[in-house]
């Protein structure tokens, strides 16, 4: 179980960190952003919250889990611009992080340095199992990780990997279910 980051002060600045959410394809990884904004929400912190704007699979501007719970956002096209729209708010959330430019390690940085919670979500690996975009820079400057895991369709054990079942040499490809299925390491090796 996850124990959210108690609210600290700093020489009467309140201090920043940085959460990433990481695992495979159909782990809960967006659910988990979608219910840790909410409880923001709820302590009545000011919230904003961006996706890549790449990715419209389900809204052109809301981040829609694959369960269809949603929250709104604003689509980015470079992680630059995340510092344009953060303005004064207590939290930052960000989803699908490993489609934004390597630029997103600074952003991050400057927003939790300013005293921001920053909360994350991505794919740490590609469909290749290797890492993902800025994912494992990322991963190495947060206070807090939490990886999840998705069940295996083939053979029911805990999956991490994200079987690209079409195909196609572009390290991003977006897709759901007709393109992509959690597997686990045996599977994922034996192909």
């Amino acid at each position: 179980m996850f124990l959210e980051p108690i609210s600290s002060t700093v020489k009467g600045k309140r201090a920043g960190w940085v959460e990433v959410i990481c695992g495979s394809m159909f782990s809960g990884k967006t659910e988990e952003l979608i219910r840790r904004l909410n409880r923001a929400k709820i302590a009545k912190q000011n919230v904003e919250i961006f996706k890549p704007g790449i990715d419209i699979r389900y809204d052109e501007e809301n981040i829609v889990s694959h369960n269809k719970n949603e929250i709104r956002s604003t689509p980015v096209n470079a992680a630059e611009e995340i510092l344009l729209y953060a303005g004064n708010c207590d939290v930052v959330g960000i989803d699908e992080a490993q489609f934004l430019d390597k630029g997103i390690v600074e952003v991050v940085n400057k927003l939790a340095n300013s005293g921001k919670r920053v909360i994350l979500a991505g794919l740490d690996m590609d469909s290749e199992g290797r890492p993902f975009g800025a994912m494992p820079d990322l991963l190495a400057i947060a206070e807090f990780v939490t990886k999840v895991h998705a069940i295996c369709v083939r053979c029911g054990d805990v999956a991490h990997y994200s079987y690209r079942k079409v195909k196609n040499d572009k390290q991003i490809m977006l897709g759901e279910t007709e393109s992509y299925e959690a597997v686990c390491r045996r599977c994922f090796v034996s192909g």
